[in-house]
């Protein structure tokens, strides 16, 4: 198997809200994430289905420490480094820069924190690559504004952004706005933090807190560039193609509307304007898109590259039931019978990787970077309290040939980020047990364990993968 190309950037990726911890240290705010309880009580939450402003002492909150990525990211980033990582993805939390989201200064507490976090990157020769927003706004922006629905959001996120691109200048250069910015749409509160009210039309509200976001999205594009022409910034999609469950045309069909319902933002910020296909479905959604003069224009600086995650593809038909759905994500699918499944129902495809990769240069004619992959299992220290985790070099390697052959395909692809490099809260159910990492951490799922760090099997693999520059898989 031959090497990946000269620069290739390997390494992993965390989420800050997901890792951090110290959810009320430095100066931080709450924020959306801080909220959601892990337990019975989550996907209410989640969905924005239930109001849910105020801590409750009664519930387990897993981003309160979450990993505690806030006091240990020295150690954290020297086993990056061991690896030997040339990127590491993070994001910043907005509420540590600015606890409320909309003051008119940010708090210097946070930006030494990060600061220290990026030189930290570059003393190993780490490339940092930075979300912006990942699944956290600001509680204060949710209660006093009512979050992406109020069109105020793109002054605070764009003073936010700038106040990062211009504290940061020189320490990191890959930048992403929005995390999975198309999961709003599936689990709305913590994709942007919208609750709703009683008998509004919910897809009103998505869409043009979408239309919000795409075009903060684009001025933070357009003042990245503007504060150093050497800055890339990239949209970032929660990827994964659907399959239609037979060759019936109704279902083929169907899984084009899946496929679009989750392109379309990536359209518009790969694109510069909104696809021909999203006026029919607003009509038949009753979605009206309020814009103020200006916003079509606004929306033509579009991005440099196009980022995802993969996990897994998905399937759908014309009939799908609910029953036959996979209950572990919040974008639904059928179950596929002929791919293997994770212990959380998501289907194991590495061929769909090289499918997904390949219909995005198609679609976007621009440079891909695979930001999120890997497979979520429960990893069980052995006696000697070794965790061989076999199954996950087993998913990785193949994922990681796929992507190889994508590149022979054509595909010109930045680099490559697992998901989880060091175990993290997991984003879809609040556990520690659904382990994503080449780094075990001593906590379960109701918060208790001494947070020590231990190298799985898979840690010395990945070193080896980098060392090769993917030449060697075994």
């Amino acid at each position: 198997m031959s090497s990946f190309p000269q620069g290739f950037l390997w390494g992993g990726a965390l989420a800050a809200n997901q890792s951090e911890g110290a959810y009320q240290e430095g100066g931080k705010g709450l924020t959306t994430v801080d909220m959601i309880p892990h337990g019975a009580g989550r996907m209410p939450v989640k969905l924005g289905l239930e109001k849910r402003f105020q801590l409750r002492d009664d519930e387990f909150y897993p981003s309160h420490v979450a990993i505690d990525f806030y006091h240990r990211y020295k150690e954290d980033i020297a086993l990056m480094a061991e690896m030997g990582f040339s990127v590491f993805r993070t994001s910043i939390a907005w509420s540590r820069l600015y606890p409320n989201g909309d003051e008119p200064f940010p708090c210097e507490a946070g930006i030494a924190f990060y600061r220290s976090v990026f030189e930290e990157c570059k003393k190993y020769n780490i490339e940092p690559l930075v979300t912006l927003c990942h699944f956290d706004v600001p509680m204060h922006l949710v209660t006093e504004y009512g979050s992406w629905r109020n069109r105020k959001m793109i002054d605070f996120f764009t003073r936010y952004a700038r106040t990062c691109f211009e504290a940061f200048d020189g320490l990191v250069k890959y930048w992403l706005t929005f995390n999975e910015i198309n999961i709003m749409l599936h689990s709305p509160f913590s994709g942007a933090g919208l609750v709703f009210e009683a008998g509004e039309n919910q897809d009103q509200v998505k869409y043009q807190a979408a239309h919000h976001e795409l075009v903060a999205s684009a001025l933070a594009t357009k003042i990245a560039h503007e504060v150093n022409p050497a800055n890339q910034v990239g949209c970032m999609l929660a990827g994964g193609n659907f399959y239609p469950y037979s060759c019936k045309p109704e279902d083929v069909w169907t899984a084009l509307e899946k496929d679009r319902e989750n392109l379309f933002f990536i359209d518009v910020q790969a694109r510069g304007a909104y696809p021909a296909y999203s006026a029919r479905v607003f009509r038949e959604k009753g979605v009206v898109i309020v814009k103020d003069p200006g916003d079509d224009e606004a929306l033509k600086n579009t991005v440099d590259f196009v980022s995802f995650s993969y996990y897994a593809s998905r399937c759908a038909s014309a009939e799908m039931n609910t029953n036959n759905t996979s209950a572990a994500n919040v974008v639904k699918s059928l179950k596929n019978p002929y791919l293997e499944a994770s212990d959380w129902g998501w289907g194991i495809d590495p061929l769909g990787l090289r499918i997904t990769m390949n219909m995005m240069y198609d679609r976007y004619q621009k440079p891909l970077f695979l930001v999120e992959n890997g497979l979520g299992a429960r990893d069980e220290p052995d006696a000697s309290g070794e965790i061989n985790d076999d199954y996950r070099i087993d998913y990785l390697r193949e994922h990681i040939k796929a992507m190889r052959d994508a590149i022979d395909d054509g595909i010109p692809l930045i680099g490559y980020t697992t998901w989880g490099c060091i175990d993290l809260v997991a984003a879809s159910t609040g556990e520690m047990s659904k382990r994503y990492g080449f780094v075990y951490v001593d906590r379960d799922d109701e918060g208790n364990g001494t947070l020590a760090r231990t190298r799985k099997k898979s840690f010395w693999w990945y070193k080896k993968v980098i060392a090769s520059n993917g030449a060697d898989l075994t």
